[in-house]
């Protein structure tokens, strides 16, 4: 089956949607209501580590990107039912457009960005990042829908959903105010609780840190661009031809 074959498949488009959005979900569900419920460690750093609270968790950015995976879903779901997945509509609707910002803008750059960070450093030192102490209360499932399947099924829809990138300004300026908020949190949450949300920050002196922050900024940008150069590629002759038709 081609991409434009896939494309035409309303109902392939929406279960991939339905499936992206039920993992999500339940991983927002089992998080929030059933981590604290099988705590069998009662240290600080395993409380820390394993907040039992939405003001604790938000702390992570792992969980800024399961709660962008669900709305982009839940916004894609929408667009399947009374939008449009045409490849170069005339008069997209609201939803198909914010559809396509929140892809490009968010989904796609800090999903990439959470998984590739975290296994990186994992692979270096997992205890930098997700150490050994919290593996019997949280389930090796839910580390990988947090930090593997949201890779998986965004570079999915990258292949079976078209969508238009917006102006390349607007975009990196979008996601640059997420990432730099973001980093500003991090930081109000170190200056009341006197501790780094990620083991990693511990062992880095402040020039190191500077370059780390500078680091993930640059990275998270050149993936926006990552994505809207695979999107074009992988989009070209389908949308060429979507509009000679239209014409």
């Amino acid at each position: 089956m081609t991409k434009v074959e896939l494309y035409k498949s309303r109902l392939f488009v929406t279960i991939i949607h339905l499936c992206a959005l039920g993992q999500f979900a339940y991983g927002l569900y089992y998080s929030h209501f059933e981590i604290q419920r099988s705590y069998k460690l009662k240290t600080t750093a395993s409380r820390r580590l394993v907040p039992d609270s939405l003001p604790q968790k938000v702390k992570f950015l792992s969980y800024w990107s399961l709660i962008i995976q669900a709305l982009y879903y839940i916004v894609s779901l929408v667009n399947d039912f009374v939008g449009t997945n045409e490849l170069a509509p005339k008069r997209p609707p609201a939803i198909r457009q914010f559809k396509d910002w929140l892809m490009a803008t968010l989904a796609f750059p800090v999903a990439l960005n959470v998984g590739v960070t975290f296994w990186t450093l994992y692979a270096i030192d997992r205890e930098l990042v997700f150490p050994k102490v919290l593996d019997p209360v949280f389930p090796s499932w839910l580390n990988h829908v947090l930090h593997t399947n949201i890779v998986v099924f965004i570079v999915l829809e990258l292949f079976t959903s078209y969508r238009a990138y917006p102006k390349r300004s607007k975009g990196l300026t979008g996601l640059t105010i997420f990432m730099g908020a973001y980093l500003v949190w991090i930081h109000i949450v170190k200056h009341y609780s006197g501790v780094w949300v990620y083991p990693v920050l511990e062992v880095l002196q402040l020039p190191q840190r500077i370059v780390f922050f500078v680091a993930v900024i640059g990275f998270t940008l050149a993936l926006y661009l990552v994505g809207e150069f695979l999107n074009n590629t992988v989009w070209a002759k389908e949308v060429k031809l979507a509009k000679r038709k239209s014409n």
